[in-house]
């Protein structure tokens, strides 16, 4: 059986081949361990292995870890956020992936100016329209755009997104081509860049790299199966 540094070294070749193959250079595209329900000691182990940056679904379980790690961790936050969580969540993390309504885009904001922050976040994009999936619908973030730009304390990043599963990678192309045609759309009506894609997971990552990811989130190929 492998072990997590093996296969890190396994998922850092296959990013550099995957960007080499669209003409990219591989220190363009980095890699966020989802390291959601794995223990300590697990992440320990990729520490040791040389990684440094961490995805976590929930803020009570990045609470819990992010005490017993190194304080040279960066962590991000990948899964839903609550309004509630907001206070706890902001000075333990790095970036917020799942920015997915004004309303919580509001929230971040105000509750950074308290804190005297200036949260990193991207905006997650529900492209399949999805009932089960979070996010903002395309055209229903176009029109809120100037909204979001206008909160003064918000670093808005760029976008993410996570498509419908499909074991055939291939069958989730069209939804990356579609984030990153909605992210150039976006910068030209805001007039303000966008520069990063968090998209590709462990089944898809290469071809989510291909079509401009910037950041993938992988977890069950570093870690094994949950």
């Amino acid at each position: 059986m492998a072990s997590i540094a093996d296969n890190l070294d396994v998922i850092r070749t296959r990013i550099a081949e995957a960007a080499k193959r669209s003409g990219r250079d591989a220190a363009a595209v980095e890699l966020l361990a989802v390291s959601k329900t794995f223990p300590s000691e697990a992440i320990q182990e990729a520490v040791d292995a040389g990684q440094t940056l961490f995805g976590e679904n929930k803020v009570q379980e990045l609470l819990a870890k992010q005490p017993v790690l190194s304080s040279k961790l960066r962590w991000h936050l990948i899964g839903h956020l609550q309004s509630n969580k907001v206070r706890k969540c902001l000075p333990i993390v790095d970036a917020i992936h799942s920015v997915d309504s004004i309303g919580l885009a509001r929230d971040i904001n105000r509750i950074g100016s308290e804190l005297g922050l200036f949260p990193k976040v991207y905006l997650e994009v529900n492209l399949a329209a999805e009932s089960t999936k979070h996010g903002f619908k395309p055209d229903q973030l176009k029109e809120e755009l100037d909204e979001l730009y206008a909160l003064d304390r918000l670093f808005i990043q760029g976008l993410m997104c996570i498509p419908p599963f499909d074991a055939n990678a291939e069958q989730t192309r069209r939804y990356f081509v579609v984030l990153r045609e909605l992210r150039d759309e976006l910068q030209v009506r805001g007039g303000a860049p966008l520069p990063k894609l968090s998209m590709g997971m462990s089944h898809d990552f290469e071809v989510a790299i291909e079509e401009g990811s910037t950041m993938v989130r992988v977890g069950s190929a570093i870690f094994g199966s949950r």
